[in-house]
């Protein structure tokens, strides 16, 4: 059998980077262990979030595929941080976990140049240090010019419970056992990385009027930007709260939570903790907020979000029922802990190719990131660049004042990470620049030169930036601009201008109304691109430049960073390094005039 690009894994990285690839005219065979597990929710069936939801309309803006299902199987929506400015304000909606599983499964079955197979990935064959192929745990072996691994949580994946240990994936799914030892062969090491997920509960079980109702947003602000129809809130979500009954039962059961008793050896979530560790970290707390969420329309199964863990069951049923409408909850499944094999993502380059084997992509968790929305942007940007590989094209690359993409390949692949790594608007630096509602004017042009955003997409993109100008200037002719600068003020478009897109009234209300402070973003943009264009050639010798430091050499060394302003951002690397590198570069480009 033979392709040209094989994406091992179809979780929420594996259906973007299978998508991207046969979208743009490659043939691309999908492996996935089990059909059901194609864009699989096993923690919370939520799309979007704080800083998340930038990251989907990004995957949207470059015509990826997950603002679209996401907006066809919402169950409910909201705009989280509005009494916030726009740079942090992001979408956040409850799915049907089911209907978003079949609403990816139609989009990749009908999806020319790609096919779906059932199989696990055992080996990454190469000849040369460049890929060549896959071996299946049929012993059948696919020839390909490129792979993107796409393994989620599945390496070598063991499920915590108590003391109990089983070799599972989530949701009682099969492990992939094998592919860890093909991927430390080709010279990536490993490391464990552990994450976890609340217990299910039956929803009869549930008195929700001992709850606070959370009503979702109306009307619904969609992800993408093709949606053309309003989504419809068709179900509540609620809130309650742990107690101090709640916490001396996680208190005397402690040595009996797998983080506490040695059991778990993997590093977990910083921002997304256990209830154990939130009980042990925030001892001064009283109550820790949850939020009751349902996995589907016609699911009996509600999710409690804040109350992740990993202790036995006769724990969890009773501190379960501690909490205010839980009293009677009957758990249909139990909360886990999961540990799984990852790479150190340094080994990069920002194109998300590992930097000693040609034609190897990595994309999502197996790069240390957590969450579907880290998942989908990575699997898009790896599978664009996996087409563009197999085209002999230049790669597709996004920095930090481009896309919160941008911002987070260059964490990973600069700084790397020591524990699952969550995309939050604080780590972006040109958040205002960078906000949700303009993610189509910074990336659909770009991926619609590349053949990947549609026609129709760039057609909408354009009008919106034409009708914002047009907006602007006419605000501007009309003396409002100081009055629309007020926070209370908003845009109202007078008949006689014409009919507009909301997106562009709302565009051309940020634009006014923020225009001091985004000139101000702007000019720290270019003052920062200055570093970012100077390259520093891919042959440097390190140890040859004298002044450098022995770390900074040996970190400049391993990641070879392709210019200054990420060399930089490198930990180890000081700024006497990098005025050393600069001192450097300019003696290099004299001689070379």
């Amino acid at each position: 059998m033979q392709t040209q690009v094989i994406v091992i894994g179809a979780g929420h990285a594996g259906c973007e980077a299978a998508l991207a690839c046969a979208r743009l005219g490659l043939d691309t065979i999908l492996l996935t262990l089990n059909l059901e597990s194609i864009a699989l929710m096993p923690c919370n069936p939520s799309i979007g979030g704080t800083g998340k939801g930038h990251l989907v309309r990004e995957v949207d803006a470059l015509g990826g595929e997950m603002g679209l299902a996401a907006d066809d199987a919402l169950i409910q929506g909201r705009m989280l941080n509005t009494g916030k400015g726009p740079a942090v304000r992001s979408l956040r909606a409850q799915e049907d976990k089911r209907a978003y599983h079949l609403r990816m499964m139609r989009a990749l079955f009908s999806q020319e140049h790609l096919d779906i197979i059932q199989a696990e990935a055992d080996e990454i064959l190469t000849q040369n240090g460049r890929v060549t192929g896959v071996r299946t745990d049929f012993g059948d072996v696919i020839s390909c010019g490129a792979v993107v691994v796409c393994t989620g949580v599945y390496l070598k994946s063991k499920i915590i419970i108590g003391s109990e240990i089983w070799d599972q994936g989530p949701q009682g799914l099969l492990p992939a056992n094998h592919l860890s030892a093909s991927l430390m062969d080709l010279g990536l090491s490993l490391r464990r990385f552990k994450t976890g997920t609340p217990a299910r509960v039956d929803a009869r079980s549930i008195d929700f009027d001992q709850m606070e109702f959370q009503p979702g947003d109306e009307p619904v602000t969609p992800f993408s930007f093709l949606t053309d129809t309003t989504p419809v809130n068709k179900i509540g979500c609620y809130l309650t709260w742990t107690n101090e009954h709640t916490h001396d039962i996680i208190r005397q059961n402690l040595h009996r939570a797998p983080m506490y008793s040695g059991l778990i050896h993997g590093t977990g979530a910083r921002y997304c903790p256990s209830i154990e560790d939130k009980v042990t970290r925030f001892a001064d707390k009283d109550r820790h907020q949850l939020f009751v969420e349902p996995e589907g329309l016609d699911y009996p199964e509600w999710y409690i979000q804040g109350m992740s863990t990993g202790l036995p069951r006769d724990v969890q049923v009773s501190m379960y029922r501690t909490i205010r409408g839980l009293e009677r909850a009957v758990l249909v499944r139990l909360a886990y802990a999961i540990e799984y094999d990852c790479i150190d993502p340094t080994v990069l380059f920002p194109a998300l190719n590992v930097r000693h084997v040609q034609g190897l992509f990595t994309a999502g968790q197996i790069n240390g990131t957590s969450g579907y929305e880290e998942a989908a942007a990575q699997g898009i940007l790896a599978g664009i660049n996996a087409g563009l590989y197999i085209k002999n094209q230049e790669p597709f690359l996004l920095t930090r004042d481009q896309a919160y993409i941008g911002v987070m390949t260059d964490d990973l692949t600069t700084k790397g990470t020591d524990e699952p790594y969550r995309m939050m608007t604080s780590r972006a630096e040109y958040r205002l620049f960078l906000r949700q509602d303009n993610a189509d004017l910074r990336l659909t042009e770009r991926a619609w030169k590349i053949g990947l955003a549609s026609d129709q997409r760039m057609r909408l993109a354009e009008r919106k930036q034409k009708e914002t100008e047009e907006l602007v200037r006419r605000i501007g002719e009309t003396h409002q601009t100081q009055k629309l600068r007020r926070p209370e003020e908003h845009l109202t478009v007078p008949e006689e201008w014409g009919s507009f897109l909301p997106s562009s009234i709302e565009e051309a209300e940020l634009t006014v109304k923020f225009e001091g402070y985004l000139s101000k973003e702007k000019a720290r943009i270019k003052e920062a691109r200055v570093m970012e264009e100077k390259e520093l050639p891919g042959d440097i010798v390190y140890a040859d430049i004298s002044g450098l430091r022995l770390e900074a050499r040996q970190k400049l060394d391993r990641q070879k960073p392709r210019s200054i302003g990420q060399a930089s951002r490198i930990p180890g690397v000081s700024p006497a390094d990098i005025a050393v590198l600069m001192v450097w570069l300019s003696r290099k480009e004299r001689e070379e005039k």
